[in-house]
């Protein structure tokens, strides 16, 4: 049985809750500043989207309709991260919890992305349609943060455990 246009909706706003939680659990749990920095933006942006998921659930409530797509509240975050991301590489140890939580993480964007990229594709209208879309390359920036931070992490492994064959 296909799933209404508030079902899936309210799937949305479960996976960016659950979302938050996450990154600001290990915000919170973690020793590295840097990781603690990219962790609370990430919760941070995560919030941004239940709001604006909770005002298209409001007003699909209302209307039977989706609204017109406003901007979300995501901002181009890419030189911060950029300067966190080669900080984290030296507070964090590639094994370590910080190291986990960063793949955990990325697992969770990647599915993210599935979920609203399926939506999008699936969706006939054209606001629903824009409005997944956005969402799943919001997660996609995420996840490209994410995955950069993981293989810088480790390449210090290799790097720290000699474990080049030369």
């Amino acid at each position: 049985m296909a799933k209404s246009a508030l079902d899936i909706l309210k799937e949305a706003i479960l996976l960016e809750r659950r979302g938050k939680a996450f990154y600001s659990t290990v915000a919170r749990q973690t020793e590295s500043e840097a990781a603690r920095k990219i962790f609370e933006m990430m919760a941070a942006e995560e919030d941004d989207h239940i709001n604006y998921l909770s005002k298209q659930f409001a007003y699909y409530q209302q209307h039977n309709e989706f609204m017109k797509n406003e901007d979300a509240g995501d901002t181009d975050d890419s030189a911060v991260m950029e300067i966190l991301s080669q900080e984290i590489k030296n507070q964090v140890e590639a094994a370590g919890f910080e190291a986990a939580a960063i793949s955990a993480a990325m697992d969770f964007e990647t599915r993210a992305v599935k979920i609203y990229s399926d939506r999008a594709e699936a969706a006939t209208d054209p606001h629903e349609k824009e409005m997944y879309q956005m969402l799943a390359d919001w997660e996609k920036g995420h996840h490209y943060w994410l995955h950069k931070i993981n293989e810088d992490l480790k390449e210090q492994i290799w790097y720290d455990n000699n474990f080049w064959p030369f």
